[in-house]
């Protein structure tokens, strides 16, 4: 699959596209990531599952850009990632990712809306045209009456709300999702996954890292397993479309 953006599907392309990927650190006795080839389509949402310390991190961070592989090729909306300068790799990261962690990565000294906008200056959005995407985001996510909160005064969900609009504000193509309901309660989780499907359902595609297989089964369409830096299995998940 080498090259341009491999053909998927039924006549689309890869927005992303890994081919034979291997990630071996230094002093590493195994590689994290191992030989790993994996295409995923507009508007898929793909659950990425595995044990503990099985590379389903390191997966998620060589697809943003935050590591880069040993060997093989990443290519996202047919840009080859690896192969970017340092300075390229953060417009990449501005422009075509949004990222979800499990413990939100909020700035704390900062208000909500603060932490919305903060990425969309770092891109140099016009200061109007981003403010006016933050508000946007707040209210389709329901926070807007905490926008002039700090995080330490918000609850669990309403912190992964806050970071899910700051990951969307510069319109990613792509939006990975780190175990984004592994720090809230099942309830909370739920509401967290449910926003996470309306999203995939309005065109946005996510990638999802998860150690839940309700989660994956549910809220995913395929549901890609490794083991040992390795892919064992892509399904099908039968998830709701």
């Amino acid at each position: 699959m080498a090259g341009a953006a491999a053909a998927y599907g039924r006549g689309m392309e890869a927005l992303v596209q890994l081919d034979c990927v291997t990630k071996t650190y230094e002093g590493g006795a195994a590689s994290a990531v191992s030989d790993v080839s994996l295409t995923v389509a507009p508007s898929e949402a793909v659950a990425i599952m595995g044990p503990s310390g099985s590379g389903k991190s390191t997966l998620l961070n060589l697809i943003a850009g935050m590591d880069r592989p040993t060997t093989g090729e990443i290519r996202v909306g047919g840009e080859r990632v690896d192969k970017l300068s340092e300075t390229g790799v953060a417009r990449f990261r501005r422009s075509q990712v949004g990222m979800i962690f499990q413990f939100f990565n909020l700035l704390d000294d900062m208000t909500v809306i603060d932490n919305v906008l903060l990425p969309a200056q770092l891109a140099g959005m016009p200061s109007a045209r981003a403010r006016a995407r933050a508000e946007e985001l707040l209210a389709a996510l329901r926070i807007t009456p905490r926008r002039d909160a700090y995080p330490a005064r918000l609850s669990g969900g309403e912190r992964q709300r806050v970071a899910i609009a700051r990951a969307l504000v510069n319109r990613p193509a792509v939006l990975l999702a780190d175990e984004p309901t592994g720090a809230v309660d099942s309830a909370t989780g739920e509401e967290i996954a449910e926003l996470l499907l309306d999203l995939n359902a309005s065109g946005q595609t996510l990638i999802l890292v998860t150690h839940n297989p309700e989660l994956a089964a549910k809220y995913a369409h395929r549901v890609v397993s490794i083991e040992d830096g390795r892919v064992v299995s892509d399904t099908d998940s039968g998830a709701r479309r």
